[in-house]
């Protein structure tokens, strides 16, 4: 068990834990959001798509409602429409026709985000602006985006570059929001809609079925939803990538996910500019892998690394309360919301090194390991707006809590030399620990002129973790980390068309569980990791310029940007070997340079056209160490759309290009030192909205890498997942 908290983490609990059930007292409310879009006309569905697509809004870059035009800080924004109609499997796969965003990993449940080359802890993964985050993920991991079921999701905004200010740490590289569908109180009668979705996908035989209610009543709304989903193996195309030649279509193992999704929300608003919610939702994965193929069909030899979570379970509960128009000296406005969730997993590895030559064929040890993680977190914030002549002031504070327990097992046995005789352990290899934050920020926003607008921030955090009781490890003693960061933002409109816009700010992370603790065998089951207690935490300073255009029907904007972190925490060898794995600790290297581009434009034409178009150039060094690569993204992408809609009928074709990327740590990858550039093609359409009675239907189909071409992402390159061969995605959904 673990020991007793000090009183300032007991006090955090507390606190939260009473928000939370002052709230559920309150009333029985739910997240209040945007007016779900009603049954259109087909020239009112167009109205709206023009203005979605020109008039974008933002409510993460500056926790206000702001039109992307008007936000300095680069953001990028996907609606309605681009979700349901790109036929994604999670959130994280919409992600990769953005400008500076690149996807991790493989598969429906597994794949993660990179913002402008920063990835896993350095990424704050949001879900209606409450964090996902938690301390117990492998570094390049992160949080997975799985965890939102994209049905429910109704909009997703990124914000690309440091947000420690409004949201602290782990907002070092960039923040994704995922906002979700929420009950909207009309008042007056009862009403009620739902909406049932079936999808198909030719890649790994996918069916997925989906269905939601909503409506409201008075001052109350409501919403219930729900999905579930089998998605088995995919198979990879053949052809030649690199060094790496496929002579035939090859089954990427441990590819899919059978899961399944259940959320439910009470909403309440009353006349006197008082709301409220409360939401509850559960997420639940069985046999999710990380994908792999064979090493010997990739020309290697007998090795095996095999990783798998048989059984996850996330749950998660909210509630808040908003009041407006207070018109109070401090406050116009104030904003409570707490958390709780509740994320269990289950790892399993099965790894078989050999001994190779001069030793009897087939010897090799083999690697059993399992881990079994419970990992709790209780949350709070709380935020006040308060409006001064020229300037918006938005201040407060938040705090959450994390507390981890782990349960480890692991058996080696060594085959080739007389009979095996397996050597057993349960020793963790993160010891049961907690991390906690606290911080206090303000931001202010002020019109200076009429043409120069002002954001200033700043926020003080203090991050303390520790470990506790655990069965075969000593207790450490816990590590403190506080800091002050800062953000500077100017919007000069040096025309009504065009606005100059410069950024200048600097982030910070705190070292999480798994990089402070971790003692055994990596996930990829490759090496060997030791423990780092005394990490220093991560910060940065970045800077960002740009221009944003918008005039009729034709946007643009253009960003350049430089990130340095200091104390970046990279995983390095250590040169020593343990069990035939190579030993690696994390260590803070003296610097990590970030320097890149990004420019964006969207036209809309006459007779239903529209085209987008989107290019980033991203490069990463280690400045203390330039010849070690360190890139493990796109070194440059560039996206363009196309999109021609006629009545109730559209369709779509996307082009995504990677160029060639050298600067790479790709180990032993069978397809060499470099990533070569690969070229991604789309074709979708469909029908929305027509007809059977009081009901709506609307019809999706996709064809994805139309030339079946073998590639693989950056990311994905040393430990080689390639993605899928062509494939086909239907999908079909009534509304009433």
């Amino acid at each position: 068990m673990p020991s007793i908290f000090t009183l300032r983490r007991a006090a955090l609990r507390l606190f939260a834990l009473a928000a939370l059930a002052a709230l559920a007292a309150l009333a029985p409310v739910a997240m209040l959001a945007q007016q779900p879009t009603a049954r259109n006309t087909p020239a009112a569905d167009s109205v709206a798509k023009r203005s979605t697509q020109l008039r974008p809004v933002t409510v993460t870059a500056t926790r206000q409602a702001t039109d992307v035009h008007d936000v300095p800080t680069p953001v990028s924004v996907l609606d309605t429409s681009a979700v349901r109609e790109r036929t994604p499997a999670n959130a994280a796969d919409l992600l990769r026709e953005l400008p500076g965003v690149d996807v991790i990993g493989v598969g429906p449940n597994q794949n993660r985000p990179s913002i402008r080359g920063q990835r896993g802890q350095r990424i704050l993964l949001l879900e209606d602006g409450v964090r996902l985050n938690n301390s117990r993920r492998q570094q390049d991991f992160g949080e997975l985006p799985a965890l939102v079921d994209v049905s429910a999701i109704e909009r997703i905004e990124v914000v690309r570059g440091p947000a420690s200010v409004l949201y602290g740490t782990d907002a070092i590289g960039g923040v994704i929001n995922l906002i979700t569908q929420s009950p909207f109180v009309r008042g007056g009668p009862a009403t009620m809609g739902g909406r049932a979705a079936y999808q198909y996908g030719s890649s790994g035989a996918l069916g997925k079925g989906e269905g939601s209610l909503m409506g409201s009543d008075g001052d109350f709304a409501w919403r219930l939803g729900g999905s579930a989903r089998r998605v088995g193996n995919y198979s990879a195309p053949q052809g030649t990538f690199g060094k790496l030649t496929l002579a035939n279509d090859t089954e990427v193992l441990d590819g899919g996910v059978k899961d399944n999704s259940l959320n439910g929300s009470l909403a309440w608003r009353s006349a006197t500019g008082g709301s409220a919610f409360v939401k509850v939702e559960r997420y639940m994965a069985d046999n999710a892998g990380f994908g792999y193929i064979p090493n010997a069909i990739l020309g290697g030899d007998a090795t095996k690394i095999q990783i798998q979570y048989p059984h996850q379970d996330f749950q998660k509960m909210s509630a808040g309360y908003t009041r407006n128009a207070m018109k109070l000296p401090f406050a116009d406005k104030v904003e409570l919301t707490a958390y709780t969730q509740r994320n269990r997993r289950n790892l399993a590895q099965d790894i078989f090194i050999p001994f190779g030559p001069g030793t009897p064929p087939g010897a090799g040890v083999s690697i059993q390991t399992g881990n079994y993680t419970d990992l709790a977190t209780v949350g709070t914030r709380l935020e006040f707006v308060k409006a001064l002549s020229r300037v918006v002031l938005t201040y407060g504070a938040d705090a959450f809590l994390d507390r981890s327990f782990n349960t480890d097992t692991s058996t080696q046995t060594v085959i080739g030399f007389g009979p095996p005789r397996p050597q057993a352990s349960t020793q963790s290899s993160v010891p049961n620990a907690t991390l906690s934050s606290m911080g206090a920020f303000a931001q202010g926003s002020i019109a200076a002129t009429d043409r120069l607008t002002l954001i200033v921030g700043g926020r003080v955090q203090q991050v303390e973790s520790s470990t506790k009781f655990t069965p075969g490890l000593a207790t450490l003693s816990g590590h403190t980390n506080s800091t002050g960061v800062f953000a500077t933002n100017v919007l000069f409109r040096l025309t009504n068309d065009l606005n100059v816009v410069a950024t200048y700010g600097s982030g910070f992370r705190a070292p999480n569980l798994v990089e402070r603790y971790f003692n055994g065998p990596t996930p990829e089951g490759s090496a060997y990791q030791i423990a780092s207690p005394e990490l220093k935490p991560e910060s940065s300073i970045n800077a960002d310029l740009g221009l944003k255009f918008r005039r009729s029907r034709f946007t643009a904007d253009l960003t350049v940007f430089n990130n340095d972190i200091s104390n970046g925490i990279l995983v390095v060898p250590t040169g020593a070997t343990q069990n035939r794995l190579p030993v690696y600790q994390n260590v803070n290297v003296g610097r990590i340079r970030t320097r890149g581009g990004e420019l964006g434009a969207g036209l809309l034409l006459d007779h239903g056209l529209a085209l987008r178009a989107n290019y980033s150039s991203i490069a990463s060094a280690n400045v203390l160490n330039p010849q070690i690569p360190i890139g493990d993204t796109f070194a440059s992408k560039l996206n363009l759309a196309a999109s021609w809609t006629v009545d109730r009928c559209w369709i779509e074709y996307a082009l995504r290009r990677n160029g060639e990327q050298k600067d790479i740590a790709s180990g032993s990858s069978p397809i060499g030192n470099t990533l070569p550039a690969f070229t991604v093609h789309t074709l979708r359409g469909g029908i929305r909205g027509w007809q059977i009675g009081s009901t709506r239907q609307d019809l999706t189909v996709s064809v994805n890498n139309l030339t079946n071409a073998l590639y693989s992402e950056a990311a994905n390159s040393s430990f080689f997942r390639p993605e899928p061969r062509r494939n086909v995605t239907l999908a079909l959904a009534t509304s009433f």
